[in-house]
């Protein structure tokens, strides 16, 4: 498996609506392979495919050891690969969540989602699958389908957040192309 480098905001291939897989075969299962990897080696607990520079509708979660608590040991790990995902219902109760992602490094803000959603999609064998979430799987899935459609969890906040954290993103970016041309 391959690690691939993870794409930092302001990147125009995160604002793409990624398209939809034809048909789950070897390729989408590497794909998921080396997305789980990437994500776990960021340390993330979601990533989108746009994340990596590849436009399709595929994301990777795994919240197992976010659901841990305090002091306890991390549960095993439970990966999930979603395929095409679409929210099929969620919830009018909301609920507020520090969020972060791995596009926009060391960045964390409080986010207003549904509280719970039910969410359709082909797992990495290309069954359709359902699930019902609430809590950090309801969180996560729904911000990185957000990156499915080119949306970013900083498109929440109000703008001048938005266009603070933009600016620390692109100071960023350049500090890391220094370090790498040196």
């Amino acid at each position: 498996m391959t690690r691939r480098p993870i794409l930092i905001h302001p990147d125009p291939r995160l604002r793409r609506t990624a398209d939809p897989v034809e048909t789950v075969n070897d390729a989408t299962r590497a794909l998921v392979d080396e997305m789980l990897e990437t994500m776990y080696a960021a340390p993330g607990i979601g990533l989108a495919a746009p994340q990596i520079g590849v436009l399709q509708r595929v994301f990777v979660m795994d919240c197992s050891g976010r659901d841990a608590e305090e002091g306890e040991p991390e549960p095993p790990a439970d990966p999930v690969a979603l395929i095409n995902p679409e929210i099929v219902w969620f919830s009018e109760e909301t609920a507020v969540e520090r969020e972060g992602c791995l596009s926009i490094p060391e960045m964390y803000e409080d986010v207003t989602r549904p509280a719970k959603i039910r969410i359709r999609y082909l797992d990495r064998d290309g069954g359709e699958q359902e699930q019902e979430w609430e809590g950090i799987r309801a969180v996560c899935a729904q911000h990185e389908l957000d990156h499915l459609n080119g949306k970013l969890f900083i498109d929440y906040l109000g703008s001048v957040k938005r266009t603070m954290i933009t600016s620390k993103m692109k100071k960023l970016k350049r500090e890391r192309a220094k370090d790498k041309a040196k």
